[in-house]
């Protein structure tokens, strides 16, 4: 059985990639600042929970010790410019060299769609820069054998999401929904897929292939922001079926809004840097390699949201009896 450390697998994703994970044979450590954050996979077999703070670099290196891989989840999507370069930047960088130190010869990078790896700099917001100078990080991983799979997802959609479920609930309060941003295109993913992504990936490597590997996690429907708000809360049977009305604010009022919304106590619904973000269709790229090359066929929205946003709760199915079992 061979060893592999997760770092945010306490998290959305995080824990999906860890239930497929041990499934799949796997000795598992989650590396989380809390324990208590990683309660929804701690009852898992064969999961080790290691309180501990990722950006600890000695601390890092000691965790993959006897690893013969990582996982990478870890991300922001709010913050000031400092913020993402400790987190997209910094934090690859320790790993790349705690798997050098350590001798670990898988490494699976999740980053987001629509990063340019070869000019990150040119991108329009401070997420997507940070993300494409992570990118660029692996290239010291790459160098020295180390087998270096890269996921793009899209925007991640399940049970636990805090996008379909949010828009949903907020139509639930509001008899209308003002919205910036209402035209960027998304190509959203069910989070079982990029989990299974990320399993498969593991053993994507035959001997003569090349060490770094690139895929685009997308599902298989192309849909607006607005579509998706508007089908979010359809789904949900808000206004018996029939949703809200959604009014697309122009450029510089979203940008207000988004503004306003910065200012807001904890985690903001949206940042002027998200709206930046959006300016670069959230798409496959034509020819690019996707989920179906790595055996996995993508799964559509429609009738798994409705499964789970027609629950009134996000906290339904297998994960969410594990929170109530704690």
């Amino acid at each position: 059985m061979k060893n592999i450390l997760v770092l945010g697998g306490s998290g959305f994703v995080g824990a999906h990639v860890c239930e497929k994970l041990v499934r799949a044979g796997w000795n598992v450590t989650v590396a989380t600042r809390r324990r208590n954050n990683a309660r929804n996979v701690q009852i898992l077999p064969s999961l080790t929970v290691l309180e501990m703070d990722v950006h600890d670099e000695l601390a890092l290196s000691q965790a993959m010790a006897g690893q013969d891989a990582v996982v990478n989840l870890v991300a922001v999507l709010h913050g000031n410019a400092a913020r993402f370069e400790r987190v997209h930047v910094a934090l690859v960088q320790k790993i790349v060299n705690g798997c050098l130190i350590r001798g670990v010869k898988q490494l699976v990078h999740i980053s987001a769609l629509g990063v340019n790896a070869g000019s990150p700099d040119a991108a329009p917001s401070m997420y997507l820069r940070s993300k494409g100078r992570g990118e660029r990080a692996l290239a010291l991983a790459v160098q020295a054998g180390v087998e270096v799979t890269v996921l793009r997802p899209s925007v991640v959609f399940g049970q636990e999401d805090k996008f379909l479920n949010l828009f949903a609930r907020l139509q639930k309060i509001f008899p209308v929904m003002p919205l910036a941003g209402a035209t960027a295109r998304f190509q959203p993913v069910w989070v079982e897929d990029v989990a299974s992504a990320v399993v498969n990936s593991l053993g994507a490597f035959p001997r003569s292939a090349e060490p770094l590997r690139v895929f685009e996690a997308c599902g298989p429907e192309v849909f607006t922001l607005a579509q998706l708000v508007e089908l979010s809360a359809k789904l949900a049977g808000v206004n018996e079926g029939r949703g809200r009305p959604v009014i697309a604010l122009p450029d510089w009022a979203g940008n207000a809004q988004a503004a306003f919304m910065e200012m807001l106590p904890g985690e903001p619904l949206m940042s002027r840097d998200n709206m930046a973000s959006m300016k670069v269709p959230n798409i496959a790229t034509p020819g690019a390699p996707g989920l179906l090359a790595l055996g996995i066929t993508p799964a559509a929205l429609p009738p798994i949201a409705q499964d789970y946003l027609t629950q009134g709760q996000a906290t339904h199915g297998l994960l969410g009896l594990r929170q109530h079992a704690h």
